[in-house]
């Protein structure tokens, strides 16, 4: 191919010139150019390999149309996959890489995957490979799959920016058309945002050499950006409209360049003016894929923005009334141009690997390259996404907007409006609330794929999808539009239709018998280009997501040199003392089980269930019975899934018969929060019962161990506290202030929860450290906790549970055979799953005298066939400073069968033995919690 550079030709800058290298070649262009454009003035015509058969690609368009020249642009040492080459910026020492080629798109050894193509039609997968196990196939094919590199490197500050806009008029598309309204509507007093994709405004104007209202194209478009400014209006370069949601939500994406994350801007606007002009569509014949065979528009646009002239020996094949004067435009470059009519002879490529003639009918032309345009598609895709209709027009071979939403109308090419005065003048009506009921005439002979052609004619040029491909699928009855796509894999990836869809639409409409209204489209659905996942997210991630939650003694915590981590989303104390934990965990272990564990339980969830109703919604919610529940009194009990499954488990505590108080996971209060009021609207008259999380009104100092008593007692929380049993609530004071006091335990041993509000927690803290020293007490951290209530058998919601773990596999059968009353899950804990008899069930695990801890994740295994079979596996496991040996929970299956025996344990290649226990190692017949 034989492009080239024009001095003086387009808007770059030809002062700033800048290196890159592709394929591991070195390269030059200018500040202002796209890969495509750079590599095209280089003299480059293969620029990557097509996905199924490694056919040699060329660029075919000039932005966002194009599908072929896709590449991997390493940056900063950061590789960004499957980039579109047309429409990234160059910038100086990018290293561009061709995707799906080895060693590179020029030479490519898998291209001999051509030769076996018809072994590889549309929809081959589905019927090879299933002799004798699909299995043995599928690793080899996923790897051949994909597109791109993708790399280890995490590009730090990666963030799209999010913005909110407003605007009373959005007008999406800064040509001709888009500009005219943006000016009258601005220049009329309304607030006006115009978006263009490109760098710069224009749109196909600048590629006409046609003098606007007496100025040249670029001295018009300035004059129009200059006017829409001064009247208030803004207008963003670089923008695009990637869909259109429901309310009138529309995302622009401002592009920010190849390392640095876009802009998303949201916008929901009065009125929207969608003047996104159109798209060449490619004339099917025969090798039609060749490097060298471009779209007509897309070469004028390399010619106006970049100066680039695509070929020296041009043939131009169309059906456009206005290809005379394309083709002048290139004759005036300097190329040496021929015409040709494509509707009245066959046509086809020659050249292997790249255009060298061609022949029409029995003629032989020789060229360098083929400009094709089979006329143009409007861009109605944001149309569709807002729900509007399509009209099919005859004269145009298009199918137009038709019916849609009150607040959009489409001007210009997006309309079918081709001539340029005619969609400025269009464009000036719609921008001052008029509607246009009849466009301009227009008359575009039919130009569609010749299905008597000889050879291989593409439609989709990206998935290697021919004319016969659509034939295939239509002896396969795969007739809707829908099943077309999906048989062939047309349309699909980057191309999302915008050159593949009409060529096939009409090829099945032959096939058919039908005309192409009849055969309909595909479903339009947002994005309408590809967009780094980058912008669904934005800075919404990780604790901006998520906000850590303060405890309100996180200062007092702090003071006594706490270790600070994130336990379910709040910033707790791990342990205190400094940085050693194993030292620091069994010290405060010790001294709960020797004295007392004060402890910061305000993370807890606090949830209170009110009203007339609240009795029946907390015993329909929770698997165990609560509807007898006594006020003063606490039961524990779980929460279920509709599955059955474990949701969450606690402690409830009846306050009266309206007022219930639930303590759930620290990790789960939304969740919970969230569960209970679905059911409360689901069941329940909501009138008569309501639900508060108050977990951030109140902070909670629990003191627990052997001199909790004592301890609290000098806190002088309760008048007495000789008959207060264990799983009771009762209402008391601290320092003349109220403070509600209950007695749970989570560590096994006598337990105390004192709960204030935030503003005199400080007090009651500092108070029970100083009451507590005297007897050995001291602040005890959430790991040390965690070994506490392993030792019982304690289980911990998400850690010990799996997503299969229902209650009795914890040990908890009464209320699933017993309670009569309905509950969320009940159902599904007597279905043929559920009463499974090879259930893993909780069991405990311990290890021979000496012999390490086992490993969180370790397999329980058993020998069968030879083969080591997982039977379950660890789920929390510790060092036990009382017991002075390791402990281990685990979820093994038919575990409670298993019960006194020993099992296999398998860790990265290492085995061990265990013996299996009940769950609680310490005290299992509870006499410390009333101690």
């Amino acid at each position: 191919m034989s492009a080239q550079r024009l001095e003086g030709r387009g808007i770059i800058d030809p002062t700033s010139k800048l290196c890159f290298r592709f394929d591991g070649q070195s390269y030059t262009g200018f500040s202002g150019d796209t890969v495509a454009s750079a590599l095209l003035a280089s003299g480059v015509r293969i620029f990557a390999r097509s996905f199924k058969y490694h056919r040699p690609r060329g660029v075919w368009g000039s932005w966002n149309d194009d599908p072929n020249a896709i590449v991997d642009i390493r940056v900063d040492e950061v590789t960004f996959p499957n980039c579109q080459a047309t429409t990234t910026q160059l910038i100086d020492g990018m290293d561009v890489r061709s995707i799906n080629a080895w060693p590179n798109a020029s030479f490519d050894v898998k291209a001999m995957l051509d030769l076996g193509s018809r072994f590889l039609p549309a929809g081959f997968y589905y019927k090879m490979f299933m002799w004798p196990d699909w299995h043995l196939f599928e690793p080899m094919i996923r790897k051949m799959a994909g597109m791109g590199t993708l790399s280890d490197e995490v590009v730090e500050g990666y963030d799209a920016v999010i913005l909110h806009e407003s605007c009373e008029l959005l007008i999406i598309g800064g040509g001709a058309a888009g500009l005219a309204a943006a000016r009258t509507a601005a220049e009329g007093g309304r607030s006006v945002l115009i978006v263009e994709d490109h760098a710069d405004f224009g749109g196909r104007i600048l590629a006409r050499a046609d003098l606007i209202d007496g100025q040249n194209p670029v001295d018009w478009v300035n004059d129009q950006i200059s006017a829409i400014r001064a009247a208030g209006g803004r207008a963003l370069s670089r923008t695009t409209a990637i869909g259109i949601y429901d309310h009138r939500a529309i995302s622009l994406i401002e592009d920010r360049g190849v390392g640095v994350a876009p802009v998303v801007r949201k916008v929901r606007p009065d009125s929207v003016i969608l003047a996104s002009g159109a798209i060449d569509r490619p004339v099917t014949f025969t090798n039609n894929d060749r490097p060298g065979v471009m779209s007509l528009e897309g070469a004028a646009d390399f010619l106006a923005r970049y100066g680039v002239l695509v070929g020296e020996r041009i043939a131009v094949l169309s059906n456009r009334p206005d290809k005379q004067l394309m083709a002048q435009l290139f004759r005036d470059a300097g190329a040496h141009v021929q015409e040709f009519d494509a509707t009245r002879e066959t046509a086809e490529i020659k050249g292997r690997r790249g255009v060298k003639a061609l022949q029409i009918g029995s003629e032989i032309y020789p060229c360098d390259t083929v400009l094709a345009s089979g006329g143009l598609t409007p861009a109605i895709h944001l149309w569709r996404h807002a729900g509007g209709k399509l009209d099919w027009d005859e004269p145009r071979q298009a199918f137009l907007p038709g019916k849609g939403p009150d607040w959009l109308q489409a001007i210009g090419a997006a309309n079918g409006t081709y001539d340029l005065e005619t969609a400025i003048d269009e464009a000036k009506s719609v921008a001052l609330g008029m509607r246009v009921h009849r466009r301009a005439s227009y008359t575009l002979p039919p130009l569609w794929p010749d299905l008597s052609a000889k050879g291989r004619q593409w439609l989709d040029f990206q998935h290697d999808v021919t004319v016969k491909d659509i034939a295939l699928a239509k002896q396969e009855n795969m007739v809707s539009v829908e099943h077309l796509k999906r048989y062939t894999t047309l349309g699909m990836a980057g191309d999302q239709g915008k050159i593949s869809n009409m060529p096939a639409l009409a090829t099945m409409a032959k096939l058919q018998g039908k005309p192409i209204p009849e055969v309909g489209t595909t479903t339009f659905r947002p994005p309408f280009v590809p967009v780094p996942l980058e912008t669904y997210s934005g800075a919404h991630k990780g604790t901006r997501m998520g906000p850590l939650k303060r405890l309100a003694l996180e200062p007092d915590h702090r003071k006594l040199d706490a270790a600070m981590g994130e336990y379910g989303g709040w910033l707790r104390p791990a342990w205190y003392g400094g940085s050693d934990e194993k030292t620091a965990v069994l010290r405060e272990c010790c001294i709960a089980r020797n004295a007392a564990a004060i402890m910061d339980g305000s993370a807890l969830g606090t949830i209170e269930v009110v009203g007339p109703d609240a009795r029946d919604l907390v015993n329909f919610v929770y698997y165990n019975t609560m509807s007898n529940l006594q006020p003063g009194r606490i039961r524990y009990g779980f929460m279920l899934t509709e599955s059955g499954l474990v949701f969450d488990d606690g402690v409830m505590a009846c306050v009266n018969d309206n007022r219930f108080i639930i303590s759930c996971s620290s990790s789960h209060a939304d969740s919970v929060m969230a569960h209970l009021e679905n059911w409360r609207q689901d069941k329940f008259d909501p009138s008569r019962v309501f639900i508060h999380d108050t977990t951030q009104n109140w902070s909670t100092v629990t003191v627990a161990g052997p001199k909790a008593r004592d301890i609290v007692a000098a806190l002088n929380v309760l008048d007495e506290l000789t008959n207060f049993a264990h799983m009771s609530l009762k209402m008391g004071s601290f320092n003349g202030r109220p403070a509600r006091v209950a007695r749970v335990s989570f560590t096994g041993d006598t337990s105390y929860e004192i709960s204030v509000r935030n503003d005199y927690v400080k007090e009651l803290w500092a108070a029970a450290l100083e009451m507590g020293k005297p007897f050995g007490a001291g602040p005890v951290g959430a790991e040390a906790l965690t070994v506490l209530r392993a030792e019982k058998g304690y289980i911990l919601v998400g850690k010990d549970t799996d997503g299969e773990t229902m209650p009795h596999d914890l040990g908890f059968t009464v209320p699933r055979l017993k309670k009569k009353a309905a509950f969320a899950g009940d159902r599904s804990l007597h279905n043929q799953n559920a009463n499974r008899t090879d259930r893993k069930q909780l069991v405990g695990l311990q290890v021979d005298p000496g012999a390490c801890m086992l490993p969180v994740g370790a397999h329980i295994v058993d020998a069968r066939n030879g083969r080591k079979v997982s039977l379950g596996y660890v789920t929390s496991s510790h060092e036990s400073p009382t017991l002075e040996r390791p402990i281990a929970l685990a979820l093994v299956s038919s575990g409670a069968d298993l019960m006194g025996q020993n099992v296999s344990v398998w860790h990265m290649g290492e085995s061990s033995t265990a013996h299996v226990t009940l769950p609680c190692a310490f005290d299992q017949e509870g006499e410390r919690l009333d101690a």
